[in-house]
């Protein structure tokens, strides 16, 4: 099994006939990703990525023509909110948004749509996801996964990378990774993960990889210790970041509460979590939770 996409996913790629959108769907197709069409305002009619794939006007004509579900989107920051509603408009299921730097008045609108609408929103200013050896959406290198029965969930795109690293070398491979987002409004947070990884067949553990700022990883930690039947390994980035200095993600800033790294550490090993302070323990620590 798999949560979010899998090998019989439909995709659009909205921003196809762009750069980054070109290149990416080239890796997403060499990996097996079944991308149905593209989306270019403008460019409906033409073929892309060596032309291979249809380029339509909008969602609406592309999901009319193939029939897709899943639609991923590179397009810049001050498009994206636009291009996630129309999407969730369009009746797509699964949204996945790499675009970074999204303004958070934009992405309140876009919560309250994809709310209403009931569609998956996975980002912004995320990797994207991977369900291993069917489905690659986003930038994720998927050379570096191996097939098996961890889940990993983060906010990080490149912590996420380094996670496989460390369960591949220690022997594991991953049903689903899933980069979710470091803004301060994503689409869906680790929670809602978590329980999608609970509900998984195949997925017998998770690597929860969180960050300074917010409140998230608390409220999973304490959402598994009540409802998760399988082991977790948990990791929080930031754990010399000085008092309310912002790193890197939009959401990760401090406040001076219990959303430091090393109040989080405390409350994830409160709700039963194996907690790693280095990311280089997090194979171990997994295959150590597997065999208890």
């Amino acid at each position: 099994m798999s949560i979010i996409v899998n090998k019989n996913s439909k995709v659009l790629v909205q921003g196809i006939t762009g750069s980054e959108g070109s290149f990416h769907s080239a890796q997403m197709l060499e990996y097996g990703t079944q991308i149905v069409g593209g989306v270019t305002p403008g460019k409906g009619g033409t073929l892309a990525v060596d032309n291979k794939i249809n380029v339509f006007n909008s969602v609406e004509d592309a999901k009319y023509a193939t029939g897709a579900d899943v639609s991923i989107i590179f397009v810049p920051p001050s498009f994206a909110a636009e291009a996630i509603i129309e999407a969730s408009e369009a009746g797509i299921e699964v949204v996945v948004c790499i675009s970074e730097g999204i303004p958070v008045r934009d992405m309140a609108l876009v919560k309250r749509v994809i709310d209403q609408n009931e569609t998956k929103l996975i980002g912004p200013n995320c990797p994207g996801v991977i369900t291993v050896d069917e489905c690659k959406l986003g930038i994720m290198p998927g050379f570096i996964c191996k097939k098996g029965n961890i889940g990993v969930v983060s906010k990080s795109g490149t912590l996420t990378y380094e996670a496989i690293g460390q369960l591949v070398n220690v022997g594991l491979g991953q049903t689903t990774a899933i980069g979710i987002g470091g803004d301060p409004i994503i689409g869906t947070n680790m929670t809602e993960i978590l329980s999608l990884f609970e509900k998984d067949g195949e997925t017998e553990g998770v690597v929860m990889i969180g960050e300074i700022g917010g409140q998230m990883e608390n409220e999973a930690a304490k959402w598994a210790k009540e409802n998760m039947s399988k082991p977790i390994v948990g990791f929080i980035a930031g754990q010399t970041a000085p008092e309310g200095r912002r790193m890197g993600h939009a959401g990760a800033i401090v406040s001076g509460g219990d959303d430091t790294a090393k109040a989080k550490m405390q409350i994830l090993e409160e709700c039963g979590i194996s907690v790693c302070e280095s990311v280089a323990d997090i194979g171990k620590k997994m295959k150590k939770a597997l065999n208890k």
